[in-house]
Order: structure tokens, then C-alpha cells, then sequence
């Protein structure tokens, strides 16, 4: 349902590199480049993550409420996700562990401001 993700940013430099090495760990590259923005995918026709500066040429500021989860393949992703978002200078939202049941995540904001989650579900025993 979902085809892409845009958040703003007002300095695209800084979030290439934030980016580029966060979504390293998930084996996205960047689908597309343009003086505004980039995308990073993992497979053509799946969901896209963007980082744009604002079309209107104003300031990017980050959304209440706005938060954008990514899918990780296990709690170790997710850990590695939050971790390297952190050396990065991203801020910590909530530290990698089990929220539920068999919700495991993580949140951390970017350079931006941009709220993010990692997450995986575990395997539920019986």
C-alpha cells in the first residue's frame, strides 16, 4: 500500500551520510538522486524511504506525531539500527527491547528531528 516515505531535511549533505550508513545495515542504496532529495530502496516496486529539502524553500521541521518505522529483520538489526543511529548524533527515543508481546523496537530521531522506529516481531512460543 505504501510506495514511499518523504521526510525534509535542511541539510541534505548531512543526511545522505546519516542515511546512507543507517540504511547500509538493511542493504537499502539509493534508488534516486536529485538536488532536493534522495530515495533508498531495497528492491525495485517496494517501498521507498526519501529525505528532502521542502519544495516550497522553506524550513524542514519534524512532525508531532509523525514517525516512520522500519522493518528489520531481528532484534540484532534492530539493535544495530538504533546503535548506529546514535554514533551517528541521532537522538535516543527509546532504547532497544521488547514492547509487547513479540514487538521488539527501538526509536531514535535523525539530524532532522524526524522521529524513526526499528522493528521486528519475535517468534511467539507456544
Amino acid at each position: 500500500m505504501i510506495g514511499y516515505t518523504c521526510i525534509g531535511t535542511n541539510d541534505l549533505a548531512r543526511a545522505t551520510v546519516f542515511y546512507d550508513e543507517l540504511f547500509a545495515i538493511l542493504g537499502a542504496r539509493h534508488f534516486f538522486e536529485m538536488d532536493r532529495g534522495i530515495g533508498w530502496g531495497t528492491t525495485p516496486g517496494k517501498p521507498m524511504f526519501c529525505v528532502m529539502r521542502p519544495f516550497d524553500g522553506k524550513v524542514a521541521t519534524a512532525g508531532n506525531g509523525d514517525m516512520v518505522a522500519l522493518l528489520a529483520k531481528d532484534a540484532a538489526q534492530v539493535q544495530a539500527l538504533h546503535a548506529k543511529a546514535l554514533a551517528l548524533g541521532g537522538a535516543d527515543e527509546g532504547a532497544p527491547g521488547l514492547r509487547d508481546d513479540n514487538f521488539y523496537g527501538a526509536y531514535f530521531r535523525d539530524l532532522d528531528g524526524n522521529k524513526l522506529a526499528a522493528y521486528c516481531m519475535l517468534a511467539v512460543s507456544a
